[in-house]
């Protein structure tokens, strides 16, 4: 399938209909099974609404797209598990605001997506439910948390998906996949509905293989909800238009991401490769020093289990989700339904963010605290004078299960770049231009201003269309 754009156009001729597109990703996903992408799909479900769609006068506006979401998003009357145990069989109540704002738009949602579970993972190995593979190698991991939304729109199994991006759950997954991936502004798409990890970091983010699908997709699901407060009440955009403004871009790179040791000798000839292409296009770019780029990931990881340890409080086998058997009163109940439901990955997070809190407030957590308020400041003021920032997506290209195992350190860098976007809440997306040697795609990153993501696909799409 090619673009949402192309898709409406043949419905409209009457070439193709919303049942036979569905026809064709069921079968899609049938043949990649072995990629267990998919926790659930909803096959019959999305062929009798495909049908109602066709006999309809008036479409919606995203008709003809086929989406998933992942297994963070809720969607009433369907199981969504986080892709833990402890909420196997759990079923929502209610639908996730950007969930019902495609469906009246007549989007298709075809399934729910695999993930590392809770959304905390680099890697998509972290799923009570098995790994996801990366359909572009099957030796090699797809990236995470958001695994199984990437690797369903890289196999065409699906048009798009939502993922959630916590530090950089969408872009890193886009980046290994070959994927265009979306993290909005912080405030720009509701959080109603997506089981929360840290949630003065959780976005809900889009991945598609285009920049106009992606900006068609944002357009529906964004804007101002009285059930999340930290929308911004006025953030309703039109991203009709992708031609660049005719204001010249100023772009800044943060030295310090070209310096990082870790980062693959090709990807930073690639990243040259760009900023000299930028500057021939008459772009202005200056790399500018950013000497907090060590601190980002340490931040995260204090900030981000301090919030899931007070998040993940809730699931403890009295009112929903897994229940262990195995219990003499009511704390063990609890102590037991937490250690047999949670995964490896969950329980460390837990762990730390009670260890945060409860050993070291005052040193850890509100230092912590302090640098991410300097960081966002220090962002801010690149950002009086820049309009994007660029950087590469991850310093290196998918690699292989298990590989990280032995050193944890090596995988929380994997996000060192991706983390910055969340720690201050601004856009930032992910576009697939390059190609390694070992023949793995990868990404760069557009940063840009807080609520400009119309400048940011203008600018994305200019330079997918040129590189």
């Amino acid at each position: 399938m090619r673009s949402l754009s192309q898709i409406q156009a043949n419905i409209k001729s009457g070439e193709l209909t919303v049942s036979e597109i569905v026809n064709y990703y069921l079968d899609n996903i049938r043949k990649s099974r072995h990629l267990n992408a998919f926790i659930e799909v909803f096959g019959s479900e999305a062929l009798k609404k495909a049908k109602i769609i066709d006999q309809k006068i008036h479409k919606g506006k995203l008709a003809g797209l086929v989406i998933a979401i992942k297994d963070t998003i809720c969607y009433q009357n369907h199981k969504v598990s986080a892709a833990s145990k402890i909420l196997e069989n759990y079923v929502s109540p209610y639908s996730a605001t950007a969930v019902e704002r495609l469906l009246s738009e007549d989007a298709i949602i075809i399934g729910r997506t695999n993930c590392d579970e809770f959304a905390m993972g680099s890697s998509g190995e972290k799923s009570a439910f098995g790994k996801t593979l990366n359909p572009l190698d099957n030796t090699k991991v797809p990236g995470g948390s958001s695994s199984g939304s990437a690797a369903a729109v890289a196999a065409d199994c699906c048009l798009a998906a939502l993922g959630s991006d916590t530090g950089g759950s969408v872009r890193q997954p886009a980046s290994f996949c070959g994927l265009v991936g979306l993290k909005p502004t912080y405030g720009m798409v509701s959080r109603w509905g997506l089981i929360a990890y840290a949630s003065s970091f959780d976005q809900i983010g889009i991945l598609t293989k285009n920049i106009e699908d992606n900006a068609r997709i944002l357009e529906i699901i964004a804007g101002p909800d009285k059930k999340d407060t930290t929308l911004k009440p006025d953030v309703l955009q039109s991203f009709n238009n992708l031609s660049q403004d005719s204001k010249p871009f100023k772009i800044a790179v943060l030295k310090e991401t070209m310096l990082y040791p870790a980062l693959d000798n090709h990807i930073r000839k690639n990243m040259k490769r760009v900023i000299h292409f930028l500057k021939n296009s008459a772009i202005q770019v200056n790399e500018i020093s950013f000497p907090w780029l060590d601190y980002i990931v340490p931040t995260f990881h204090v900030l981000a289990p301090a919030e899931a340890m007070s998040n993940l409080a809730r699931y403890d086998g009295v009112n929903f989700g897994y229940r262990s058997s195995d219990r003499k009163n009511s704390d063990d109940l609890i102590t037991k339904s937490r250690t047999e439901g949670f995964g490896k990955e969950v329980k460390q997070r837990i762990l730390t963010g009670t260890y945060i809190l409860h050993k070291h407030n005052e040193r850890l957590y509100k230092k912590a605290l302090k640098i991410r308020q300097f960081i966002k400041i220090e962002t801010d003021r690149i950002f009086d004078t820049y309009d994007f920032i660029i950087s590469p997506t991850t310093p290196d290209v998918a690699f292989k299960f298990k590989e990280r195992d032995k050193n944890p350190e090596s995988m929380f860098l994997e996000d060192i770049y991706l983390m910055h976007a969340n720690l201050t809440g601004n856009p930032a997306i992910s576009l697939p231009i390059g190609k390694h040697p070992s023949n793995l795609p990868f990404g760069i990153q557009v940063m840009a201003k807080k609520f400009d993501e119309k400048n940011l696909f203008a600018f994305s799409n200019y330079l997918m269309n040129k590189m």
